[in-house]
């Protein structure tokens, strides 16, 4: 790992002044950061492309549209395979009471966009105006009431549905219906679509469309044609490829390459 890793700096906030620290940076594809932990919370979000962080016993995963919140405390690393524009806002503990108690996938606002763009955009760390920190403020009230969900792609613990599941991961474009998933682990077509929603919080077709819609960022990022991936993913037509990357992306694929692939 050593020739290939690349590893990313640990930011030191132990004893910074607070409320807030805001933190922007921009990392090459194949970059980690070992696991460590702050005593405060922070939401961590890829401006451009995807990130995957990792607690114990959970891998999150941050697509256009989420953010990853990380409680104070939580033990947590990164792991980047492609080039990330990122943003970061710590927040001190005192503040924390109200957001999330557990590691997450959080679907933000286009308001939280907006506000760390603008921080962004004036290089600000530390705000200090009443102005500044009534806009950092807005971001702790946004981040409460933003939907939550335990992970965008979670993992199985059942032996036959998490053998389906690592298939489907080597072979996203394996167009097998569930009743023939269900066979191939012996298992009735009803039973592993209740194991999905019990294990997963989402049917086997969601499942899915987030493992495509995944390594079509990926393969977008890579420079890949429309056609191709649409082909690849198990798609019989680029239109319905393009269709699942809109609802999931909120951009076409072409869009979403102009705006958030032109990563040096």
């Amino acid at each position: 790992m050593a020739d290939k890793w690349r590893f990313l700096p640990i930011l030191d906030v132990e004893g910074m002044e607070g409320p807030f620290y805001l933190r922007y940076d921009e990392f090459g594809a194949d970059t980690l950061a070992q696991a460590h932990s702050h005593s405060w919370g922070h939401l961590n979000y890829a401006a451009h492309g995807s990130m995957q962080m990792e607690t114990v016993g959970m891998r999150l995963l941050s697509p256009p549209q989420y953010a990853i919140w990380i409680p104070p405390k939580v033990m947590h690393s990164c792991t980047l395979r492609h080039a990330i524009v990122y943003r970061s806002i710590y927040i001190e503990p005192g503040l924390c009471a109200q957001l999330p108690a557990e590691p997450c996938t959080v679907r933000i606002s286009p308001i939280i966009k907006s506000v760390l763009a603008d921080f962004a955009a004036r290089n600000l760390h530390v705000p200090r105006t009443p102005a500044d920190l009534r806009l950092a403020h807005v971001v702790v009230d946004q981040l409460a009431v933003a939907p939550v969900q335990r992970c965008y792609l979670p993992a199985a613990t059942t032996p036959a549905l998490a053998a389906v599941l690592e298939a489907l991961q080597a072979d996203p474009g394996d167009h097998r219906t569930l009743a023939e998933w269900a066979a191939s682990v012996h298992m009735t077509e009803r039973t592993l679509a209740r194991r999905c929603q019990h294990e997963l919080a989402m049917s086997f077709g969601d499942w899915r469309q987030r493992l495509r819609f995944l390594r079509a960022i990926d393969a977008l990022e890579a420079g890949r044609s429309v056609q191709e991936i649409a082909f690849e993913l198990g798609y019989s037509t680029a239109s319905a490829f393009i269709a699942m990357f809109q609802r999931e992306a909120g951009a076409t694929p072409e869009q979403y390459r102009r705006e958030f692939c032109g990563i040096a």
